[in-house]
């Protein structure tokens, strides 16, 4: 059997896992004859509703709404998404090969042998979302930065390289970067994915299954199924379906924080006078707002979504609810509404950091995203230069005593 398969066999089911790289021609090539050999009941591919339908449906691009995306709060993923499909369409287009033609063409061995076709990876903005939510402050900057530095990289992969990937030693060297460097970011993208997608292949119907899943998940499907075959862990996948709630902690240190950092500055005003108060008060604005501003100019924004940034941030910090990039996204979607073009160079585009700013879509992404982390990043700021104008309260307060 080739180093690329696994064999599963317990209570009279057979399940035969196709290790692939998603841009390797040579795994198109193993998916459809092994499939045809084997003759299966049914084939699982690891993809979601949403992934299947836009390698389906190229063109679905099209139908973006910015604006209802941002409203929605999924910016971010709409960015990380363009980001990860710009990366594998530019290693495909370097091998000849489109991104996911390992999976469409085990879905169209399935369908012209007449056997069920099941998806079996979990929805991609759940994932996502939960790798951010999961995430310490640290992470989430190297999340980041890991999407964008993979985006603009130049680097070429050979197909040799790929195929070396496919194998256990190149495969295991790989997570185990990912495990030191983003744990959380692992955790999700995938060791709750390998037991996601063992649950759902061994909940397929038939006893003769062929599931096709990229090569990094071959090990852990495999040792979930065995454990969920035996008995020895539950296949219910409930628990990591959904985006896990907020801890009580963080809901209250949501509003604490701007409520302490309104009662200090209030009780500037009360012990030290107009002078302190109004130095809090400008360390606040200037700080928060300054910064966010920065990353809108940054951007590109345009005068208008600037200075919405800077009297915006300084307000949105104070408020759980909403962010400064959605007012300042928005805005700049109003102003500059993407076209059809940059809607059709998606992916082109995303692949360079002139390409950003050349996209009006992209380019609403980009305003979005820096002057959200300016606003954090002045947030910080303003709260250290206020813990300063405070500390001139101390010699005031004890005159007073």
């Amino acid at each position: 059997m080739s180093r690329t398969q696994k064999t599963f066999e317990k209570d009279g089911r057979k399940i035969t896992l196709i290790g692939t790289a998603h841009v390797s021609q040579e795994s198109i090539f193993e998916v459809k004859n092994v499939i045809h050999e084997i003759n299966p009941d049914a084939v699982a591919v690891e993809l979601d509703e949403k992934r299947y339908d836009s390698i389906k449906n190229p063109e679905k691009y099209r139908e973006l709404d910015v604006i209802k995306i941002l409203r929605r709060n999924e910016g971010f993923l709409l960015l990380a998404n363009l980001v990860m499909a710009s990366m594998q369409k530019r290693m495909g287009n370097n091998l000849g090969v489109n991104s996911g033609s390992d999976m469409m063409t085990a879905i169209k061995a399935g369908e012209e042998m007449n056997v069920p076709v099941f998806l079996v990876d979990r929805p991609v903005q759940v994932t996502f979302r939960r790798a951010w939510a999961k995430s310490s402050g640290s992470g989430k900057v190297n999340l980041l930065s890991a999407l964008l530095a993979s985006s603009f990289s130049n680097e070429e992969i050979s197909r040799e390289e790929v195929e070396n990937l496919k194998g256990s030693s190149g495969m295991d060297s790989m997570l185990s970067e990912l495990a030191e460097s983003m744990p959380a970011v692992k955790q999700v993208l995938i060791d709750e994915r390998d037991f996601y997608i063992a649950s759902k292949i061994w909940n397929c119907t038939g006893n003769n299954i062929v599931a096709v899943i990229g090569a990094g998940h071959m090990d852990g499907v495999l040792a979930n199924l065995e454990k969920i075959a035996s008995g020895e862990i539950s296949g219910d996948i409930s628990e990591i379906e959904n985006i896990p709630p907020k801890k009580i902690g963080s809901k209250i240190a949501m509003w604490i924080i701007p409520l302490l950092i309104v009662a200090v500055i209030a009780y500037g005003y009360y012990i030290g006078g107009k002078d302190i108060g109004q130095k809090m008060v400008f360390s606040w604005i200037l700080w928060n707002g300054g910064l966010s501003a920065l990353g809108a100019i940054l951007a590109g924004g345009h005068p208008l979504t600037l200075l919405v940034s800077f009297i915006g941030a300084p307000l949105t910090s104070l408020c759980p609810f909403i962010g400064v990039g959605i007012l300042t996204g928005i805005v700049q979607a109003l102003i500059e509404k993407p076209q059809v073009k940059d809607l059709e160079n998606l992916s082109q585009d995303a692949a360079s950091i002139k390409g950003f700013f050349r996209n009006k879509l992209l380019r609403i992404l980009l305003v979005f995203l820096l002057s959200s982390i300016g606003s954090s990043i002045g947030t910080f700021a303003a709260a250290a230069g206020i813990a300063v104008n405070f500390s001139e309260l101390v010699p005031i307060f004890f005159r007073q005593s």
